[in-house]
């Protein structure tokens, strides 16, 4: 069933806006198969695009061809997860992490579950599901509960230091967003000052999801590719779990946390109805 959008605001996206106006009524929503004249206005993933010239089969976000007009109200979410689904993936999530949230955020990364087939595009969503479940627990939680760690993911080395504070650069979102290196690299990416204002990542839903989305699409880790690759490239769900954390998990780091990412895929995958593909474990 098509999910309805309320229009939300877009903090750092990637594109620039233009016609930033909430209220905007949505167009239709976009078709890979459909030609565009130049003028011609569609709507994806919660937003607005105008052609800036003839087109046909290019995603907008995905080029310059497409302007973004901004967020728009009353339209049909085009997203390969719809809004029952990813209730049903996070039943007891806390209220903080909405879909309009995530739906708002991937216009940041649009080839996000958006690259391949139909099926690659429901197993990439399924896998950063998967590794968001097991961080958040059920996105159960917005911030790192332990306090007593905090202090910790300051690196003192980096010559920009820690001006927020040193306990301010605590896991946060999604993934537990965490470090002033990844906090600097993220804002800088997104244009937003998380390194000095790192509480933005648990009072915005959408920038929650950004940084989540900025580190598995453009950060290979400990691993050799990032996420994102992993699933549009074949190389399958073990090499998110790689990318993520490395040998503290792969290679017999740590054989259960493997499985349990691994068993929360299988489920996300049934729920969406796709195959969860091979490599699953690293």
């Amino acid at each position: 069933m098509a999910t309805v959008l309320t229009g939300v605001g877009v903090f750092g996206s990637t594109s620039a806006a233009v016609a930033a106006d909430e209220g905007s009524a949505c167009g239709a929503v976009y078709s890979a198969a459909t030609a565009y004249p130049g003028g011609a206005v569609v709507s994806h993933h919660g937003r607005n695009w105008q052609a800036k010239w003839w087109t046909q089969a290019v995603t907008p976000g995905a080029t310059s061809v497409w302007q973004d007009a901004g967020a728009c109200v009353g339209g049909e979410s085009d997203f390969v997860v719809t809004e029952e689904q990813f209730a049903q993936i996070f039943p007891r999530r806390d209220p903080f992490f909405t879909y309009e949230g995530l739906i708002d955020a991937v216009n940041a990364y649009p080839a996000f579950a958006n690259t391949g087939t139909p099926t690659m595009r429901a197993q990439e969503v399924a896998a950063f599901f998967a590794h968001a479940d097991f961080e958040s627990v059920g996105l159960r939680y917005v911030k790192e509960i332990n306090e007593a760690n905090y202090w910790i993911k300051c690196d003192l080395t980096q010559p920009y230091g820690c001006p927020a504070g040193q306990s301010a650069y605590y896991g946060r979102g999604p993934i537990m967003f965490s470090w002033n290196f990844n906090y600097k690299a993220a804002g800088d990416a997104l244009g937003i000052d998380l390194l000095n204002d790192p509480w933005l990542v648990e009072e915005d839903p959408s920038i929650a999801w950004q940084t989540a989305l900025w580190y598995w699409n453009t950060q290979n880790g400990p691993g050799v590719m990032t996420s994102h690759q992993a699933m549009v490239s074949g190389a399958g769900f073990g090499q998110t779990i790689n990318s993520l954390n490395g040998s503290l998990e792969c290679d017999g780091g740590n054989p259960a946390s493997v499985q349990s990412r691994v068993d929360r895929y299988l489920r996300i995958t049934s729920v969406l109805g796709v195959f969860a593909g091979s490599g699953l474990t690293c």
